[in-house]
């Protein structure tokens, strides 16, 4: 057995903790992770920062994408402790994974920058670990910049939460001041897990990841029993069963353990191997065989639904098979992706992604591009809507090109047709209200509340398009403050709404990979936009090319590529008008035979570079 084995068989239940923290973005999670594992012993001071973030993403863009976790030994007043930490990202996109990381703990430190104050993702974190009955301790970071205003960012704490003032830590996690103030008050506050290690087995799959080497390794928690390696196991979800390879802790990297009890989180892996990550399903549980009818199910969680669809295209279409292998691949790692084939006549053979978000969309173009070497055309994000028949079905499609046509809707297969919106919350400083609620209107917002929670903070609600959310509608409302406002958004309803197809046509022939469904108010502005755009990447042809834009089926503006044409009148010098004419006809004539039997063709690169952004 080894010393920290023995360590952690010594320690009760009652001296666990677990506990994860969240914030808003950037106001220090990770390099709060990184003190506290330092001051624990889990890491050697100086090294690596972010040791928590693993993705080559999250440490370029200095965002977590991925919640992790971490146990720690800690020993307060000469007894051990077995901490458990568990850092999550802060971005809207990824809120799935801040409340599943809930389900394993019993408190939150709720972390709010100095400087910067409550924003708006602080807002939903708090409410969501309310609702969850989670332990909160506030904790004020960044006190060390010449910015910082920490007694304005304890009255917000109260004013907003009620949160105890008295109660918050005031630390830098940069510089390492008072972090050591945290984890007395972590024990004092944050009750310990419940459970008994000797109940049949009943443990929670929390995440999952993919290893080349073991297959889909689980991170779980368990609530009652003990499980070791050789153990059989059975999936409630799936029915399932497996013998257990490997268990053991993240600390900070997998350390196998001879066991692991009721209380605590770690890691397990099958062997043979779990192959398909389909079959980890986040939030089921497992029990050993044969105690199946014994342990009650615990409540899952419900999955992250896709809202913003996006079409992507290799971009030779010999890399299709390796392109294939590779989103495959990070899908493994990512769940929430959903994938389908798709073809165009224009990009030839892709895919139809589904994402949480613009963001989450990114992320996955950068992984692509880095982690396997992949690049590809994605096509401007498109969201789901819901056509409603006539027979009363209710159908969702989220590809543009199955939009039902005019004419149906003339005589009537179908009643209506809804979008969905959300409800976004922003909060922003008060000086620039007049601005965000001009870009909330423009975007068909409707406002819903408005409320200062201190003199210069404003919480605005609105109910926005879904459509207008994912058009790069946070970078609009960053540029807006100067990157002061935050946002934070939930899905609210499907509601009827007057949506068309746009289209581009190239000499009267459509382009598929292009067509988007949009607002009618927008449609106009968004043609002439197009149009403009793809003659720019055109090139001129034997005859013209006419480049239009059409809204269900009517021409919203056109844009002309005149054609080469060879100077028939160079031989003639000082002749007569007619015999000028005659050669000028007899040059159209010719371009008309031209026409009737010349297709046009049009370059890859132009679609390349029209979707580029």
């Amino acid at each position: 057995m080894s010393d920290l084995e023995r360590r952690i068989s010594d320690i009760p239940l009652d001296r666990f903790r677990n506990f994860c923290i969240v914030a808003h973005v950037d106001h220090g999670k990770s390099t709060l992770s990184d003190r506290l594992l330092e001051l624990t012993g889990t890491i050697a001071p100086g090294g690596n920062k972010q040791i928590l973030d693993k993705l080559d993403v999250e440490r370029e863009r200095g965002i977590t994408v991925k919640a992790q976790t971490c146990s720690m030994l800690y020993n307060y007043k000469g007894q051990d402790y077995l901490l458990h930490l568990v850092d999550t990202p802060g971005h809207v996109d990824f809120r799935a994974e801040v409340s599943r990381s809930y389900a394993s703990c019993g408190g939150a430190l709720l972390l709010v920058d100095a400087s910067q104050g409550i924003q708006a993702q602080t807002v939903a974190n708090f409410y969501l670990a309310f609702a969850q009955g989670l332990r909160l301790v506030p904790i004020v970071n960044k006190i060390d910049l010449p910015s910082a205003d920490a007694h304005r960012a304890l009255e917000q704490m109260e004013e907003t939460f009620e949160l105890d003032p008295a109660k918050a830590v005031l630390v830098s996690a940069k510089t390492g001041l008072n972090v050591e103030a945290i984890l007395p008050t972590v024990i004092k506050e944050v009750p310990p897990p419940v459970g008994d290690h000797l109940k049949p087995l009943k443990l929670l799959l929390v995440d999952s990841w993919y290893s080349n080497y073991k297959g889909v390794i689980l991170l779980v928690r368990i609530f009652d029993g003990q499980i070791k390696a050789g153990d059989h196991i059975s999936s409630f979800a799936t029915g399932l069963r497996y013998i257990v390879g490997e268990v053991g802790i993240m600390y900070p990297n997998q350390t196998p353990q001879k066991s692991l009890r009721a209380g605590q989180v770690g890691y397990v892996h099958f062997n043979p191997g779990m192959k398909r990550s389909q079959e980890a399903k986040v939030g089921d549980t497992y029990t050993t065989v044969g105690f199946e009818k014994q342990v009650e199910p615990l409540p899952g969680f419900e999955e992250p639904k896709a809202m913003v669809f996006v079409a992507a295209f290799p971009v030779d279409q010999s890399d299709y098979a390796h392109l294939e292998d590779s989103i495959n691949q990070i899908t493994l790692n990512d769940r929430s992706v959903t994938l389908q084939k798709e073809s165009s006549e224009a990009l030839g053979a892709g895919w139809r992604l589904g994402f949480l978000g613009t963001l989450h969309c990114s992320v996955f173009e950068d992984r692509l591009r880095q982690e396997h070497g992949a690049s590809i055309i994605i096509t401007p994000p498109t969201v789901p809507f819901k056509v409603i028949w006539n027979d009363g079905r209710e159908e969702t499609i989220s590809n543009p090109a199955e939009f039902p046509s005019q004419e149906a809707g003339r005589s009537g297969p179908y009643i209506e047709l809804q979008e969905p919106y959300v409800s976004v919350t922003i909060t922003l400083p008060e000086e620039y209200l007049g601005k965000v609620i001009e870009l909330c209107e423009s975007n068909r917002g409707e406002q819903k509340e408005l409320s200062f929670f201190t003199a210069t903070q404003v919480i605005l609600k609105y109910d926005l398009p879904l459509a207008q959310l994912v058009d790069d509608f946070f970078g609009k409302l960053k540029s807006a403050t100067k990157g002061y406002a935050s946002l934070d958004y939930e899905e609210s309803e499907w509601r009827k709404s007057n949506i068309i197809k746009l289209q581009l046509l190239v000499n009267k022939e459509p382009v598929d990979a292009v067509a988007r469904v949009v607002h009618h108010s927008q449609a106009e502005r968004l043609g002439r936009q197009w149009v403009t755009k793809f003659r720019e990447h055109v090139d001129r042809q034997m005859y013209e090319v006419v480049i239009q834009a059409m809204a269900g089926r009517r021409i919203v503006a056109r844009e002309t590529i005149k054609p080469f044409r060879k100077d028939v009148l160079s031989k003639l010098h000082a002749s007569d008008v007619s015999r000028r004419r005659k050669l000028l006809e007899k040059q159209k004539e010719g371009r008309k035979k031209l026409k009737a039997v010349g297709n046009i063709s049009i370059d890859h690169k132009a679609f390349q570079g029209f979707l580029a952004k």
